[in-house]
């Protein structure tokens, strides 16, 4: 009997999934919350991470994302995604993913932050993830996946201890409480295994470089069902958005070009915090230019790309257009002239290295279902991801999943390793959390009120004053009673559900390691050397 695979998500990893469980065999359904094409991939700037040059090595690669790790990363994923992943990007350019060439006609290389070697390929300058998403959806266009847009996630349904499909609302994403019934439709799909890749949980904080789909849909859905989940304590923060306008990241490729951080009087100061300076690991950049902005009353830092490509303004202009046309167009749109002045930036929410806890395949701890991507955690990451790891960590382990989704179906067990990769040692959280103070004035929920509550008590820098104060506010608003009827509605009460475990583990977690960082306790967040970790 043909497996029928429901895959939730179309951004690389779930369009990967999808693609090599129909070529095993498998009945495949994607469903997407938008339209097919909107993932949070396509707004990909800095490029994907690969050894695909004869001087580079594995090795390297795999060093490379311990060391940004800060030392938690699950070594066997991280080899994985290194070895594996020059065959996942020679996969993308089959498809018709153009990267970048010089003029030699070889790949053009970029260098970012903590790489010890330039191995970052690009496609448009800045557009890689656009490149990606439309060369992978064409090919799934193609393909005899079905395909279900504006299909919400509401929860998974499980049975018999297995999941066995997914329980979707169908329908318009602006309704009201009163159209509701009109505009949406409840609907069971069943399904032999369900694939979560419905990405991260930006959304939580007041300031985020996710588009606005990015609500933790996949891991509140895991949680419900009763699946593990590991790590939501680590979200990374980028360390530079525009600080002018709507949150835009500038990807860190323009830093990997030479471009600088500076503060008010024109001084270097990212050298302050690390060796590295402008390319240390993320979580160093971006608490030093918190630090910064906090000894300049808040204001942004700012990022000079004045001095790159000779003295000619002109000539300059004409190569950041070039190289990071959508970056280029963005800071132009703001009125700003980055080559003749520095441009204002600022940290932002980035990305969340935990998720749906999973083995090397995918699998996670409730059998039938699978997780990849940013929903998903491997341990592949560690305490802070390794820039440009992200598309190829989806290429990598959505290849895996999609590979053995079929041959699990017809096995009457499902994996004893399921879910149960190893912590790296001195990963456990030290002890339980201690209750919140339930003697807080609570605001009437919202959204807004949520994002606030997390940037300011669950953020950047954290300490138990803060992670306590914001456990009680969500304790508080859970009780409350709220009937969720829309999408918008269902991904409040979502963000809610993640936000709750997020400041658990953060509370649980008392020493300060990678993007984790607690004011009350940063003697174990010195940045990890490079010479600290062994291969």
């Amino acid at each position: 009997m043909t497996t029928h695979a429901v895959v939730v998500g179309s951004g690389i990893a779930g369009l990967t999934v999808a693609l090599h469980a129909v070529e095993h065999g498998c009945r495949v359904t994607l469903v997407t919350k938008d339209v097919l094409d909107h993932a949070n991939t396509r707004f990909a700037q800095g490029g994907i991470a690969g050894v695909m040059f004869d001087d580079d090595r594995v090795e390297d690669h795999i060093h490379d994302t311990l060391v940004a790790g800060a030392g938690l990363s699950d070594r066997e994923a991280v080899r994985v995604l290194a070895e594996e992943g020059p065959a996942r990007i020679r996969e993308l350019i089959d498809i018709g993913v153009g990267f970048d060439r010089g003029e030699d006609g070889g790949f053009v290389k970029g260098l970012e932050a903590a790489h010890s070697y330039p191995r970052i390929l690009h496609s448009g300058g800045d557009a890689t993830g656009t490149a990606i998403e439309k060369a992978l959806v064409a090919r799934l266009r193609a393909s005899r996946v079905d395909v279900i847009e504006h299909a919400f996630l509401v929860d998974l349904v499980v049975d018999g201890g297995r999941v066995r499909g997914v329980d979707l609302l169908v329908g318009d994403r602006e309704a009201t409480v009163d159209t509701a019934a009109v505009a949406g439709r409840r609907g069971i799909v069943a399904a032999d295994a369900v694939v979560l890749a419905t990405g991260g949980a930006g959304e939580l904080y007041a300031h985020s470089t996710n588009p606005a789909v990015a609500t933790g849909d996949g891991i509140a859905a895991a949680l419900r069902a009763g699946a593990d989940v590991r790590d939501l304590e680590f979200f990374q923060f980028h360390p530079t958005v525009l600080a002018a306008g709507a949150s835009f990241l500038v990807s860190e490729a323009v830093r990997g070009e030479g471009a600088t951080l500076i503060d008010e009087t024109g001084r270097r100061f990212a050298f302050d915090a690390h060796p590295d300076g402008e390319l240390a690991p993320r979580d160093v950049v971006a608490r030093a230019i918190a630090h910064q902005m906090d000894l300049q009353d808040g204001r942004p830092v700012l990022l000079d790309a004045t001095h790159l490509h000779g003295d000619d303004p002109e000539e300059r202009a004409a190569f950041l257009a070039r190289r990071f046309p959508t970056i280029d167009r963005a800071v132009r749109e703001r009125g700003l002239d980055w080559a003749r002045e520095p441009i204002p930036v600022t940290p932002a929410a980035h990305y969340l290295m935990g998720g749906v806890s999973t083995d090397l395949f995918g699998r996670s701890s409730l059998p039938g279902l699978y997780a990849v991507g940013e929903v998903a955690c491997t341990g592949v990451h560690g305490a802070n991801r390794l820039a440009s790891n992200s598309l190829l960590e989806g290429a990598v382990f959505g290849a895996r999943a999609g590979d053995v989704i079929a041959s699990d179906a017809a096995s009457p067990d499902w994996p004893a390793a399921a879910g149960q990769s190893a912590r790296p040692a001195g990963g456990e959280p030290s002890g339980a959390a201690p209750a919140g103070d339930d003697r807080v004035d609570v605001p009437p929920f919202s959204r807004a009120a949520l994002q606030e509550l997390l940037w300011d008590d669950a953020g950047l820098v954290r300490d138990e004053a803060g992670l306590g104060h914001a456990a009680s506010v969500l304790s508080l608003w859970r009780t409350q009673s709220r009937e969720p009827h829309t999408e918008l509605e269902y991904e409040n009460e979502n963000l809610l559900v993640v936000a709750e475990q997020l400041v658990g583990a953060a509370r649980a977690r008392r020493g300060s390691v990678g993007a984790h960082y607690r004011r009350d306790d940063p003697v174990t967040s010195a940045p990890i050397r490079q010479e600290a970790v062994a291969c």
